[in-house]
């Protein structure tokens, strides 16, 4: 089998990415991993972390299998000095440089799949840099106007039909438009990515009791309905509007490969129950194949030590399945 070359970036360099960085380095894994960071900030973190991690300058040539306990980085300077836990917004574009170095490569081919440590939008955004996710931000430096945000636990994955959007601005997002573009995607990437073809895909309503017949919304009767017919008269496998509060019960979860969720925090409190520390984010619709962490940068925990990486670890073992089966 090829042997996949996995981008790994570093993310919030106050955060806990670097350090996760270097503790899944430590295990062996089927693929080359390219860690992408500054390299003195890697090897403090690692040191942090308690282990020894050696680390080489990446260079583009034939791929070269991962070795336990060894790391190659595609060198990327700080802005400025890194601190654990101290938000700096002079490193905003770092992080940024980071995602699309790996970005450029992955687009070439350089690299099979990508797998981002977590970033603080907030510095970025007091940066003066517009930035609402990850997700966004590789769509539209990829020139793809409908990401497609799923999180997988085990068995359970989850879309959303809308990402990072206050919960005011929810209902116009929702769109007959919106819907057919996210369930094409979700489609086509259920099948291409992940083997389920044709998926059959769940989809809850908007509002409590799916709208209730409208007298508790009519967005399931105007739109969401709509699109679900507008869906299976093009030959997707689509089952709803249903109520949210029992979409996620195991029973009615039987025989789906996917539920779609119409906004956030609809779909990701049942996932992350369900899987937190081992669940993935992966983002559906890009040219590449993109996997995260279920979890943000936990400053608390930077430099101590004491960080968790089973996130990271999955979200590598999951792109690493993914680039097998795309190739």
């Amino acid at each position: 089998m090829r042997l996949p070359r996995i981008a790994l970036t570093s993310g919030e360099p106050a955060g806990i990415g670097p350090e996760l960085c270097a503790t899944v380095a430590r295990a062996p894994w089927p693929c080359e991993l390219v860690c992408f960071g500054d390299r003195a900030l890697l090897a403090e973190r690692a040191a942090s972390t308690g282990g020894s991690l050696t680390l080489h300058d990446y260079a583009r040539a034939e791929v070269r299998a991962h070795v336990p306990g060894e790391l190659r980085v595609a060198h990327s300077a700080l802005g400025s000095p890194a601190q654990p836990g101290r938000l700096d917004r002079r490193n905003a574009s770092y992080v940024l440089s980071l995602l699309d170095a790996a970005m450029a490569g992955a687009v070439t081919h350089e690299f099979d799949a990508i797998v981002t440590a977590p970033v603080q939008k907030s510095i970025i955004n007091d940066a003066g840099i517009a930035f609402t996710g990850h997700t966004e931000y590789l769509a539209a430096h990829s020139g793809v106007t409908r990401p497609v945000m799923l999180l997988v636990a085990g068995g359970l994955r989850v879309a959303l039909a809308t990402t990072h959007l206050p919960l005011r601005d929810v209902s116009p997002a929702i769109t007959g438009a919106v819907l057919r573009e996210v369930l094409d995607v979700l489609a086509t990437d259920l099948a291409r990515l992940f083997g389920r073809a044709p998926p059959r895909i769940l989809v809850c309503g908007l509002n409590p009791h799916a709208g209730e017949s409208g007298h508790l919304g009519r967005e399931e009767i105007e739109v969401i309905t709509p699109a679900l017919e507008d869906a299976r008269a093009r030959g997707i496998d689509v089952v709803g509007p249903v109520p949210a509060d029992t979409a996620f019960i195991p029973a009615q979860l039987v025989g789906y490969d996917a539920v779609l969720a119409m906004y956030h925090d609809q779909g990701l409190p049942v996932l992350k129950h369900a899987g937190f520390g081992h669940a993935v984010n992966v983002t559906l619709g890009l040219p590449v194949i993109r996997t995260s962490v279920d979890h943000g940068t936990a400053l608390d925990l930077a430099g101590t030590g004491r960080s968790d990486a089973g996130s990271l670890e999955a979200a590598l073992a999951l792109a690493i399945e993914l680039a097998n089966r795309r190739h």
